[in-house]
């Protein structure tokens, strides 16, 4: 056996950190124009409709499934600084491409759609990220470290939004740099802020992250990524994976992030049906409810891995999955007043708006200001074509805030233990390429979320929407009860170490 220096200790847990930040400023990237994107999709290209922006946010997904396996595989065989680096430096350049996709005379949509698919495609290193640490932590560690990697990406995907809504005081006109034809305005920052936070963590690998790899006990092992260490082979690693675990596991992780992907895209949209909330107003106050709610997992997070300790992470996981089903029940349709609907407003408005109304009025009182029979004002409400605003009920603000409550509580909670299962399931096994498995299976699921709820929403409305999906999570708490006793560690499984 060879013991582990105080040095190796410390470039370890360097090493370690820098992955958390490099999965914080992945998840950053998807989540830093949610709420922008809807708007501002209508604003360079107003022939892209509700279905449209379902696939503008999938497409991130399917680029991030793509690369995920990719990059897993490419993590096993070489030092994954390689895929580190180059991943992140192609969400770089994606994200200079999203701030000029208003540049071109037509088709602006479709150009947003590929600066979202390849900043997708550089998300991909997540799978090399959590199979590094997965490596790199003793079994005693690794809860704990996973938990921090999930942290960091689900408080990324929360705080996003937040960022967006420090930057919508620029405006929607913003600066523009004629020379070079940038506009700096709310939804073009945004993007060139995180691009400037990639070259940042390329910069940080380069010069902190080392390849390092230990067993379950924590001993120094060799690894394929590097040809610096000399140490033991793990002997622990043999032994077969329970496949079952690991099928269970990301047809579950593929239901948490399917349900968030549907609660993140719909936000916007469903603020703007239901309380004729204009597109700046849509993007600041949904950014301030969901800093809120960063905060409220934030804490969870710190609760999260001291409970794990006492309970078990199935136990949380299963918790984590009942908060969800609550939270999405909340959000059903339950009163009898309708929204406003904005045929109604063109026909009869007389009253003009202004950015410095909205702005002042407080947002829980925003009635639907009427629209000028000359259109030069944003219509707002319900739409007409969405035929389902004619005899659904809205859902109250109480409801929408709850609701956001809940599954801002049980999402995290759910991300973490996942992945702490998953890394203990597969155990000392080289996990670049089922990490890259999961990860993809977490992408399906962005794919169809979004796809899901804009076509099921559009053309059906917030009943039959937010009742199917409390209905898939129902069959993932079954799925739970089946496999529960077999979510063990590898090392436990083989009699190696106690639970």
């Amino acid at each position: 056996d060879v013991v582990e220096t105080q040095e190796h200790y410390k470039s370890r847990w360097r090493s370690i950190w820098i992955m958390y930040l490099t999965m914080f400023l992945s998840s950053v990237g998807f989540s830093i124009v949610i709420m922008s994107v809807w708007p501002y999709l209508q604003k360079i290209d107003p022939t892209a409709d509700a279905s449209f922006l379902g696939w503008i946010i999938a497409s991130y997904s399917i680029g991030q499934m793509v690369a995920s396996p990719l990059f897993g595989l490419w993590s096993n065989y070489r030092p994954r600084r390689e895929p580190l680096v180059i991943s992140t430096a192609i969400s770089v350049a994606a994200n200079c491409l999203y701030a000029y996709v208003h540049v071109p005379h037509s088709h602006n949509k479709y150009y947003m759609l590929t600066a979202r698919a390849l900043v997708g495609f550089g998300a991909g290193n997540v799978a090399v990220v959590r199979s590094y640490i997965a490596g790199a932590t003793s079994l005693r560690e690794r809860t704990s470290a996973m938990a921090n990697t999930s942290a960091c990406q689900a408080v990324g995907f929360i705080l996003g939004p937040v960022f967006q809504t420090c930057f919508t005081l620029i405006g929607e006109e913003g600066i523009t740099w004629k020379l070079i034809q940038l506009q700096l305005n709310m939804y073009t920052t945004p993007v060139l802020c995180g691009a400037l936070l990639g070259v940042i963590n390329i910069v940080l690998i380069f010069a902190i992250f080392r390849e390092h790899r230990v067993d379950d006990m924590g001993r120094q092992c060799n690894s394929v990524n590097s040809e610096e260490e000399s140490a033991v082979q793990d002997e622990d690693a043999e032994g077969n994976i329970d496949h079952v675990a690991v099928v269970a596991i990301n047809l579950l992780f593929f239901v948490i992030l399917f349900v968030f992907a549907v609660f993140e895209t719909i936000a916007t949209p469903l603020t703007m049906d239901m309380y004729s909330w204009t597109r700046k107003q849509a993007v600041f106050y949904n950014g301030v409810i969901l800093s809120v709610v960063g905060i409220e997992s934030v804490l969870a997070f710190m609760v999260v891995k001291p409970l794990s300790k006492r309970t078990g992470e199935r136990a949380i996981l299963h918790a984590g999955l009942l908060i969800v089903l609550v939270g999405f029940f909340v959000l059903l349709p339950w009163g009898k007043k309708l929204p406003n609907i904005q045929w109604q407003e063109v026909k009869n408005n007389s009253i003009p708006r202004t950015a410095a109304t909205e702005m002042l009025m407080p947002f829980w009182s925003l009635p639907a200001m009427e629209l000028p029979s000359n259109g030069t004002v944003e219509p707002v409400g319900c739409p007409i074509t969405q035929s389902w605003c004619l005899n659904t009920p809205m859902i109250y603000l109480a409801q929408y805030i709850s609701s956001d409550i809940l599954i801002g509580l049980g999402y995290p909670v759910c991300n973490v233990m996942s992945y702490t299962l998953y890394s203990k399931i597969l155990g000392p096994k080289p996990q670049g390429v089922y990490m890259g498995w999961l990860t993809a299976s977490g992408s399906g699921a962005r794919i169809l979320g979004p796809v899901f709820v804009s076509q099921i929403y559009t053309h059906l409305g917030p009943r039959w929407a937010f009742s199917l999906i409390c209905g898939v999570v129902v069959l993932s708490l079954l799925l739970l009860e089946i496999v529960y006793n077999r979510l063990i560690a590898f090392s436990v499984r083989y009699g190696r170490m106690q639970e």
